[in-house]
């Protein structure tokens, strides 16, 4: 089995990224969170920070692109293959509201004819292997046999398979049928995603989808970011934790935007402390980096791991 890292906006970016790598490791891939280019074709000063040379880390990464424009998406990846990437992935899953409404991301699935036209013009001049991300509609796992009969018509690399429709967003049960159906009618190889919190749910995908050979992992792995290599040791995740508050004080320029963005992790950290409630309303709470550290440091340090 191959375990790959969710794209995860906000959360996952390229000094997530390098640090989770050198502190746990155990993913195969990581997927970048999308960039979406315009119709100006040039990289913002972000988004070259967050797509740096391919050889410039040690783990292999993958970038997104999230786009309607087919033209667009073949410059993106032109992009990519200059940088060293060896594969472009395309995001046609994202339930953003704000996304969805420009008919990007899980927006595409609307009108099947017009995403069939973008996917002929993408596969007929890709500089890049293409792997997809997708969901399996937008308002009814129905949607998912039609959708799927198209990308049976064209080569892509890997299909990554999000088991619940837009509307769902990522609440309510993951539709395993729909998977079921896929992995019996995919002419492409299959990544399942979505619920995986634990080794455990895991090997249930794996004993059930003998022949999918990767999932991945987004909320699970930040909550738990050493689920693939032994488990989250504490103390570890401490020194994980304080090397990205470092790294980010640089990069965001000051102690606030760096809380703040440590802030979204934390969302997924405290439930898995026992008795976070008191510690993590002050943790959420605090503008102070120095009550922030003396916050964080005592959870770590008194806290039991569930």
């Amino acid at each position: 089995m191959r375990y790959y890292f969710a794209p995860m906006e906000g959360l996952t970016d390229s000094v997530y990224r390098r640090l989770h790598h050198k502190y746990f490791g155990g993913a195969d891939r990581y997927y970048m969170p999308f960039f979406s280019p315009t119709m100006h074709r040039v990289l913002t000063g972000k988004e070259d920070r967050e797509l740096p040379m391919a050889d410039s880390v040690d783990f292999v990464a993958v970038p997104q692109v999230l786009t309607k424009v087919a033209e667009d998406f073949l410059w993106a990846a032109q992009a990519c293959k200059e940088r060293g990437y060896e594969e472009v992935n395309l995001n046609i899953g994202c339930p953003s509201g704000t996304v969805v409404a420009k008919g990007k991301g899980a927006g595409m699935l609307s009108d099947l004819e017009a995403l069939d036209r973008f996917l002929d013009a993408v596969f007929s001049a890709a500089p890049l292997p293409v792997s997809v991300k997708t969901r399996l509609g937008l308002t009814s796992p129905e949607e998912f046999p039609a959708l799927l009969e198209i990308f049976n018509r064209y080569p892509i690399r890997e299909l990554t398979v999000h088991p619940r429709v837009r509307k769902q967003f990522y609440q309510g049960d993951v539709h395993l049928d729909s998977f079921r159906y896929a992995a019996a009618h995919s002419t492409n190889p299959l990544c399942y995603n979505g619920d995986l919190f634990s080794l455990q749910d895991i090997n249930k995908i794996a004993q059930e989808f003998p022949r999918v050979e990767a999932v991945m992992l987004g909320r699970g792995l930040v909550a738990d970011p050493g689920m693939l290599c032994g488990g989250t040791d504490v103390h570890n995740l401490e020194a994980f934790h304080d090397a990205l508050l470092e790294e980010y004080f640089v990069l965001f320029g000051g102690s606030r935007n760096a809380m703040f963005r440590l802030k979204e992790n934390w969302s997924y950290l405290l439930p898995r402390f026992e008795d976070s409630d008191k510690l993590g309303k002050r943790l959420r709470k605090t503008t102070d980096l120095g009550e922030y550290k003396e916050i964080a440091h005592e959870i770590f340090q008194t806290l039991a791991l569930k």
